[in-house]
């Protein structure tokens, strides 16, 4: 069943379907060309074998075939098409070592690239392309990345994944032209690989959560191939001198004094000569207090007369000039060309702290160090996942935290560049070219969900097609309970809307409210908000909706809802008069607590709530009181906001 929402008074036209999959790729070309006519694959296809260095992207292009079912012809059949995998500099165009130029035409596809890398890349293009009656829509298409850093970072020093999980999502992360894992392994919770020297530092005493699950050296040399075979980047991190009490735990003594500096020395040591090769090491150095200001400038030079080139956090410890910066507080500040510095950003790219549609919008929008491009000093950007939180299962991060429709948003930008400058959490108004330009995006990130991660966590509904109306301020004196009129006639001709928004998820004030700004333009405590839009469903009959009144950050020790509440603020919902009840929560009241996992607390790691709609309009009222902006303690902020979107997997 197919259900439109609607504003009150405004409609909305769906737009047409598109006739190529090739018009939705992700990330989205540089320059696209559709070409005239068809390269018919009916009687196979030959794939041309040229250098030796490109035997694994031959392998891809057979797989690539055989996955359309196209018959792959020995290369001595002559009239059949050929796929040619060429490696040369296109001196006519502006080119980075990533770079392609893929051509399907009548005689068959060739990809020109300067590298195996950009080889690799336009066969991850090719791959998203369709076949309409065994044929190929003839296409050329130049490309390059905006950014020679595109990150993903994996937090299995809190939270371990097993290594299947982490090819899944290396699998992905090389579908869409990201090239650098990071890995956090060391934690104050746990050191999760194995050590030949010291193999107590990974006894399950010694650890906090996920009591002695680590990674052996074979698993570990086998996730060094997995990422070279996908080019991508293995960037380990061996947090110091912070995140250090599982080593503390262990050798007591703690990492900043003499004997400490002597063992992380061997470990490094160890690493090195174990796994030869990796040009990059992780150092951390963030959230510590320095007890020996001589810690790190001496483990830097050790770990760079080791063959490293360092990166560390930023603020974090006294890092040395030549450390590449990792930049994740503060607001957005451009990343100048000037100085020596060279730098990462990761500044509110944290998803872990983000609701799941809010995760979309936040990362279609962001501006890489506030430049379009990446510069000398600037590399490019990681996108990071800190389940600060325990989890139940490994899975369950990815519902949490909307992994994969996250990938998908930031390998559109990190390689396209540009953005919006500042930090946005909703969807811009309706007839602004914001948001033509993210409900064009929104389509292809649905349809990528549908044909190639239909088998994937991938929290994430269609939400442009929702539109509101705010009506406010109401003052409430501090009492959340207060009602008003509206709540009796929500679509009164008296009530006049003070704004329209967009948005399954619409944030009113974000927690950090200073830079990131909500859709009220000067949100005042002690007021209530009413939001209200109109449904049309085709039939009366119970329908899934998404609902939530907070977004419970994976990295916060925040409380679980009181029993019978939706929120702490008093929030309620009604839909054609009647009030919708909060789940029956099962942690009702919970007192936060990292160790103890959220179970139903988001919308979406639970089961969507049931509710019945009339065939028609049916009418949609919320309130949205808010007292004081100052949560109870840190670890309860107040972020104002809603989320309410019909959800069903198939539909969206």
């Amino acid at each position: 069943m197919r259900y439109i929402v609607f504003i009150f008074s405004c409609f909305i036209i769906l737009s047409g379907t598109t006739t190529f999959a090739q018009d939705k790729l992700i990330p989205q070309p540089i320059h696209i060309e559709r070409g005239l006519g068809f390269l018919d694959l009916t009687a196979g296809i030959r794939i041309e074998e040229s250098s030796a260095s490109l035997t694994k992207e031959h392998q891809l292009a057979q797989t690539i075939f055989e996955g359309w079912a196209i018959t792959i012809r020995d290369q001595a059949v002559e009239n059949v098409p050929a796929v040619k995998l060429v490696l040369a500099q296109d001196t006519t165009a502006d080119q980075s070592h990533e770079s392609y130029h893929l051509q399907v035409h009548k005689e068959g596809v060739k990809i020109t690239a300067p590298s195996p890398a950009g080889i690799f890349y336009g066969l991850q293009t090719l791959r998203q392309f369709t076949l309409q009656n065994r044929k190929l829509a003839v296409y050329e298409i130049r490309d390059k990345p905006a950014f020679s850093w595109r990150g993903f970072l994996v937090d299995v020093g809190r939270n371990y994944q097993p290594l299947s999980m982490l090819k899944e999502q290396i699998d992905v992360m090389a579908r869409y032209k990201l090239n650098v894992l990071h890995f956090h392994f060391t934690e104050d919770i746990a050191w999760r690989l194995s050590s030949k020297k010291y193999p107590g530092l990974t006894n399950a005493k010694y650890m906090t959560r996920w009591a002695g699950d680590f990674y052996t050296e074979a698993e570990f040399r086998e996730l060094i191939a997995y990422c070279a075979d996908h080019h991508i980047l293995l960037l380990p991190e061996i947090d110091m001198p912070g995140h250090s009490a599982a080593f503390k735990r262990y050798f007591s003594v703690d990492m900043q004094s003499d004997n400490g500096i002597i063992h992380i020395k061997e470990l490094l040591e160890e690493f090195a000569t174990t796994y030869p090769g990796l040009p990059y090491l992780h150092i951390g150095g963030d959230e510590v207090k320095i007890t020996n200001k001589n810690f790190m400038p001496e483990i830097t030079r050790f770990v760079e007369e080791l063959g490293y080139k360092t990166v560390g956090w930023d603020p974090g410890s006294n890092l040395m000039s030549q450390t590449i910066r990792q930049l994740w507080m503060g607001g957005p500040e451009a990343v100048p060309v000037q100085g020596e510095m060279v730098y990462i950003d990761s500044k509110h790219l944290y998803i872990n702290h983000m609701d799941p549609l809010e995760t979309v919008t936040t990362l279609f929008f962001r501006r890489i160090g506030e430049q379009d491009a990446g510069h000398r000093n600037l590399k490019g950007a990681i996108l990071c996942s800190w389940p600060d939180r325990a989890v139940a299962a490994p899975k369950d991060m990815f519902y949490q935290n909307a992994i994969y429709p996250s990938l998908l948003t930031f390998a559109e930008r990190i390689w396209q560049g540009g953005g919006k400058s500042g930090w946005v959490a909703n969807i811009p108004a309706v007839d602004t070219e914001g948001y033509t330009s993210f409900r064009e995006f929104e389509e292809r990130l649905l349809d990528h969900r549908q044909r190639f991660l239909s088998d994937k966590p991938f929290p994430y509904a269609r939400q442009t097609d929702m539109q509101w109306e705010l009506i406010g301020p109401f003052d409430n004196n501090g009492a959340l309970s207060q009602s008003f009129a509206i709540e009796t006639d929500p679509f009164s001709d008296t009530l006049e809307p003070v704004k329209t928004v967009v948005g399954g998820t619409v944030i009113l004030r974000h927690w950090w409210a200073d830079i990131i700004p909500g859709v009220i333009d000067n949100p005042e405590p002690n007021t209530t908000w009413y939001a209200r839009t109109k449904i049309w469903s085709d039939e009366t009959g119970s329908k899934p909706f998404w609902i939530g009144f907070d977004n419970l950050s994976r990295s916060y020790a925040s409380d679980s809802p009181a029993s019978g509440t939706w929120d702490k603020r008093q929030s309620k919902l009604w839909v054609n008069g009647t009030l919708i009840e909060p789940p029956i929560w099962k942690q009702a009241g919970q007192k936060g607590e990292l160790e103890i996992p959220l179970i139903d607390e988001g919308y979406s790691f639970r089961e969507p709530t049931m509710i019945t709609l009339k065939k028609g309009w049916n009418n949609v009222l919320i309130k949205l009181p808010v007292a004081s902006f100052k949560g109870a303690d840190w670890q309860n902020p107040v972020k104002w906001m809603f989320t309410f979107i019909p959800y069903n997997v198939d539909e969206n």
